[in-house]
């Protein structure tokens, strides 16, 4: 058997493998785990407590999983003096499907996060962020159940691959020379300097991904949200990118907003575009007209943000990050180090994770169950701290408790 990190493989457990693009899942897959910084602790026992009681529940002992640690962040560097080791990044590339808990990132150098290397290194060119509404949750919205998108952002480009001159270095000012003498632009010699690339792979690539996504779901709409107007060699090119590929690729299947007109042919889906900023306004006051967005880096990373505090704020916002052979769950929070180890926080951001997980791995029945468990248990308002101080009769409950109060809400799901 492979060990990573020194550590054997479990022998109770086979690999997933990955054959002419499609995943192999065993009935007793080997799914790495890391349990992350801080909370992260806490929010990984009650997810691994969900997860195997929605497994069990969905097939009665015919599948489960066997979980595998590996390690990442404080805990990683305490016990190889390594924040990310090799091995870590091994066992997720070989076995192809994993989970993680929030990540403390090195102050001094090193790594800008370790999240993004993780995405970058593995090649994990989508960022999947499904954003809805469980009622009973507080939200500062009238009508918070609207909302029920799926953002698509592209997860190795734009800001992520970013190259940056520092202000007054001797490369900025070589920079700054370049740009003035042999392109014509006009920059302050005291600037800072950045560059953002936007490619058509990545785009085409996200933008694929999306359209899939859609097809497969049953939704509506695929909007490209762009800042085109300004910026329209890379951000307009998405754009343009994601309407050739519709031409090349999804003729038969998708139809674009201007084709469509005020009757949209019934069973295809539609691709339209938005300006960044209108979308902001739109997912406010038009929220259910939007199903999956398809977004360049930095955009997404505003929208999801943003559209996760309509429904509860991101510890109710799950996340995963998948490539074509790969895909690494994970909670969209922080570490909150000074809530670590007094089993309080909650965990649904995690939990909800390892649902999308499932989900991604066909395990469809698990997914519905850890769904249908959250969903009863903040009926029953039964609820952390950070929920229970804003819903009135609600009663408190640990981080574990939850997690136990959810597997118990499975019965008769």
């Amino acid at each position: 058997m492979a060990a990573y990190n020194d550590i054997p493989l479990p022998s109770d457990g086979t690999p997933i493998t990955v054959e002419n693009g499609k995943f192999v899942i065993p009935d007793n897959p080997i799914i790495p785990f890391i349990e992350g910084d801080g909370t992260g602790r806490d929010i990984w026992r009650a997810t691994r407590m969900v997860c195997d009681a929605a497994v069990a529940k969905a097939y009665g002992g015919r599948r489960r999983v066997v979980w595998y640690e590996i390690f990442a962040g404080e805990k990683a560097f305490n016990k190889f003096n390594s924040w990310l080791p090799q091995g870590t990044l091994d066992a997720i590339r070989e076995l192809h499907i994993a989970i993680k808990g929030p990540l403390t990132t090195p102050v001094g150098g090193g790594f800008r996060s370790l999240n993004v290397s993780l995405r970058q290194m593995l090649n994990l060119y989508a960022c999947w962020r499904p954003v809805r509404y469980y009622a009973g949750v507080p939200s500062p919205m009238k009508r918070p159940e609207l909302l029920d998108v799926v953002i698509m952002r592209e997860n190795t480009e734009d800001v992520y691959a970013g190259i940056e001159w520092r202000q007054g270095t001797p490369e900025v000012l070589k920079v700054i020379e370049f740009l003035q003498k042999e392109m014509g632009a006009k920059i302050r010699t005291d600037s800072g300097v950045g560059i953002k690339p936007i490619s058509i792979t990545g785009s085409k690539r996200l933008i694929r991904r999306a359209i899939r996504y859609a097809l497969d779901n049953n939704r509506r709409s695929v909007t490209l949200v762009h800042k085109g107007n300004i910026m329209k060699f890379t951000e307009g090119a998405f754009r343009d990118w994601g309407y050739e590929l519709v031409k090349e690729e999804f003729a038969d299947t998708c139809v674009t907003e201007a084709e469509a007109g005020a009757t949209p042919p019934a069973g295809k889906v539609i691709v339209k575009d938005r300006i960044a900023d209108s979308m902001f306004q739109q997912v406010l006051l038009r929220p259910d007209e939007y199903d999956v967005l398809a977004t360049p880096n930095l955009n997404g990373d505003y929208l999801s943000d943003a559209c996760a505090a309509q429904v509860g704020g991101l510890g109710m916002a799950p996340g995963g990050n998948i490539g074509d052979e790969h895909g690494c769950f994970e909670a969209t929070h922080g570490t909150a180090p000074k809530y670590a180890d007094q089993d309080v926080v909650n965990p649904s951001s995690l939990i909800l994770s390892g649902s999308m997980m499932f989900q991604f791995m066909g395990w469809k029945e698990v997914s519905a169950l850890i769904e249908q468990g959250i969903t009863r248990t903040i009926a029953q308002k039964r609820v952390t701290y950070d929920l229970h101080r804003l819903m009135e009769g609600a009663t408190k409950v640990k981080t574990s408790e939850f997690g136990a109060a959810i597997a118990e809400n499975m019965d008769g799901a």
